[in-house]
């Protein structure tokens, strides 16, 4: 395990950007309240940053695959604009189950997108952090291994609590969950001598 590093993982649509369903026009992309803030906050430590995201409009027939590598590129450009980089840009194109339930091993609350970007970036994912508006996020990350934070926007609205969907913190916004990230990660995290 020795060289792995620690990550962060944000969930896009209701965390990083304002959830507009089955969206992939740049021109209709909006920041979600303080995440500019926080992206300069997490761009300045040595983590890499992956966004991780459900996209079941794929097999609704309302996306196409090609469009996710116009929203990566989009979010490549905003992360750059706050100082931050995209590591990676992760996302599930399946349907979920008839009771909410992943069809997958990919889709959340299903770790695989998670595990899958750990694998192929070297990173550690018991110092890793996932950020989520829902539960599903949580349980994502948990079952990861990660450390989870909630960002309780008003998003989430079923409250199905286990053991598995209670996050380790729980803010009002991304920035929030941006400072709980910097005052905890400590020497995994160093910041960056970053130059305007």
């Amino acid at each position: 395990m020795t060289g792995l590093r620690a990550a962060i993982f944000l969930d896009k649509d209701g965390t990083l950007l304002e959830d507009v369903p089955f969206n992939a026009d740049p021109s209709r992309m909006r920041w979600a309240p303080t995440a500019r803030a926080a992206l300069d906050m997490l761009g300045a430590l040595r983590m890499p940053l992956f966004v991780v995201t459900n996209q079941a409009g794929i097999a609704q027939g309302l996306l196409q695959e090609a469009d996710m590598d116009v929203i990566a590129s989009e979010l490549r450009a905003r992360f750059a604009s706050c100082g931050a980089a995209l590591a990676g840009y992760y996302f599930c194109p399946h349907a979920p189950a008839g009771e909410g339930g992943p069809t997958c091993a990919c889709r959340k609350p299903g770790p695989g997108m998670l595990v899958r970007a750990a694998a192929e970036h070297g990173i550690a994912l018991d110092r890793s952090w996932m950020v989520g508006d829902i539960l599903d996020d949580i349980e994502a990350g948990r079952r990861a291994g990660c450390r989870t934070i909630l960002v309780d926007n008003g998003n989430e609205t079923q409250w199905r609590l286990s053991p598995e969907r209670m996050a380790h913190a729980r803010v009002p916004t991304l920035e929030a969950a941006a400072r709980v990230i910097v005052s905890q990660c400590g020497a995994e995290a160093t910041p960056s001598r970053r130059t305007a």
